[in-house]
């Protein structure tokens, strides 16, 4: 795993907490220079100070990845200001837990926007420069529901699985201008989104508890989506559970269905209505 990060510049969307945050401490620790945006400008600042207090070299904006303005702004001011840009993480996004019939239009909007436009964004602003730049890295956050059937949650999950799809033809197109594409696929990590998520007809930790995977910490998530970076990964599937999930639904798929009828039932037992 490549640990020198020194002189490097990295753009993190998400970046106040979980992930995003534990991502910006590695990379900062490792001497890269760190942009963290963020809709949550608050947090987004306490974060910053936390790991400037640290020594890291990092930029702080206050963004909303719905806004392709902002974010292409965002992406422009790194570039021009510090001259370079290597790695941009579309990991900013949002959860809504819900049967399909119980997910409402809005809903599907603003996963829409957030989860799928989001990373949109960010790959329409990043791209062209690393182009020109001959180089850079584009890793985008879905999940393990854009890879397997993904019970009670299918708004979300097609939304990852198209920020899937989208990953996955950009690494195409990108090879021949020493673009890096890669997609990281979580299962259940330690973050706020957790508590954050719309729980429709459901209760969080009811939830947890019939759940085949258990939470993992953030700063180990962190570390293995940048090893699976610098080996230049496309898919960057987190925890045992999600790998073994995920061969199942590939290799044999009508095993993978009966395993996720299974599991809504289980889910069903512990709806709140």
């Amino acid at each position: 795993m490549t640990t020198d990060l020194e002189g490097k510049v990295a753009i993190i969307t998400g970046a106040a907490g979980g992930m995003g945050r534990a991502l910006g401490s590695e990379m900062a620790s490792r001497g890269c220079t760190v942009v963290l945006a963020d809709v949550n400008g608050e947090l987004l600042e306490a974060t910053a100070a936390q790991l400037r207090g640290a020594g890291a070299e990092v930029v702080s904006r206050a963004v909303d990845v719905r806004d392709a303005d902002a974010v292409s702004s965002l992406v422009q001011e790194a570039w021009q200001d510090l001259g370079r840009i290597d790695y941009v993480f579309n990991n900013a996004g949002i959860n809504i837990c819900a049967e399909i019939s119980d997910t409402s239009l809005d809903d599907w909007d603003q996963l829409i926007d957030v989860n799928l436009k989001g990373v949109v964004h960010g790959v329409h602003a990043a791209y062209p420069i690393m182009k020109a730049q001959g180089f850079g890295h584009i890793i985008n956050t879905a999940s393990a529901a854009g890879l397997i059937p993904a019970a009670a949650e299918g708004a979300y999950a097609a939304t990852k699985h198209a920020v899937v799809g989208l990953s996955s033809a950009l690494r195409v197109e990108a090879e021949a201008s020493g673009v890096g594409v890669s997609v990281v696929c979580p299962g259940l990590v330690d973050t706020p989104i957790l508590t954050s998520t719309k729980y429709v007809g459901f209760e969080r930790d009811a939830l947890v508890k019939v759940s085949p995977q258990k939470p993992i910490d953030p700063s180990r998530a962190a570390r293995m989506i940048l090893r699976g970076v610098a080996r230049n990964d496309f898919y960057i599937v987190l925890t045992a559970t999600v790998h073994a999930l995920w061969r199942v639904n590939r290799f044999f798929p009508q095993t993978s269905l009966r395993l996720h009828r299974y599991a809504i039932r289980q889910f069903r037992k512990v709806r709140t209505d």
